[in-house]
């Protein structure tokens, strides 16, 4: 099943260290900041500073506007983002510092509980067709930075998802008895999430 999640039902969020705001995109039901299994979100970084504690939770990070960020974990190892769609994974528990290169960015979020959930972030600058194999102990979601989505899905259905429209993708009751199923996501400046779910129910 696929369900276009527009801008206007994006929520703006207090960060939890109450140094700015993100853009929640998508988070699973029921959930709290402080008690959530994914999160899919979208932050504008202004300054250098120490970001959230998430610990129990994986982090995946993408830069999607700016001239670019460096992270540094622990005061150990450093990713440095300047491309747009270049992305960082990091586990949450570990002491983030962000130092901007030059100026402002906005990167995209996923953060996810470490017990409960396998994520695969992938980003695509280029125009093509991912195929994915959804199965019904998993989610999809696809978000593009220019463009539409075209999203093929169950008995090749095509659906158009506008530039700036979070895209998510579920097997619902009715295709569980086909246990995986293939779908085609065609796009540019993409960012593809999928989030294999282990004894959780969404």
């Amino acid at each position: 099943m696929l369900t276009i999640i527009e801008p206007t039902q994006f929520k703006t969020i207090p960060w939890k260290n109450g140094l700015g705001e993100t853009t929640e995109l998508a988070i699973n039901d029921n959930a709290s900041l402080d008690d959530f299994i994914w999160r899919i979100s979208i932050a504008s970084v202004i300054n250098d500073g120490v970001f959230s504690d998430f610990s129990g939770y994986d982090r995946n990070l993408v830069l999607i506007e700016g001239e670019g960020i460096s992270l540094q974990y622990d005061g150990k190892s450093t990713d440095i983002l300047e491309s747009t769609l270049d992305i960082a994974s990091f586990n949450g528990s570990s002491e983030t510092l962000g130092r901007l290169l030059d100026g402002p960015i906005k990167d995209f979020n996923v953060i996810t509980a470490q017990d409960n959930v396998l994520p695969h972030v992938n980003c695509y600058i280029e125009r093509q067709q991912v195929v994915l194999n959804l199965s019904k102990d998993s989610l999809c979601f696809a978000y593009s930075l220019s463009g539409d989505i075209l999203v093929e899905t169950f008995q090749s259905e095509i659906s158009i998802v506008s530039v700036g429209c979070l895209a998510k993708l579920s097997l619902n009751a009715g295709q569980l008895k086909e246990n995986v199923m293939n779908v085609t996501i065609t796009g540019e400046n993409m960012i593809i999430v999928q989030l294999e779910l282990k004894n959780i129910e969404d």
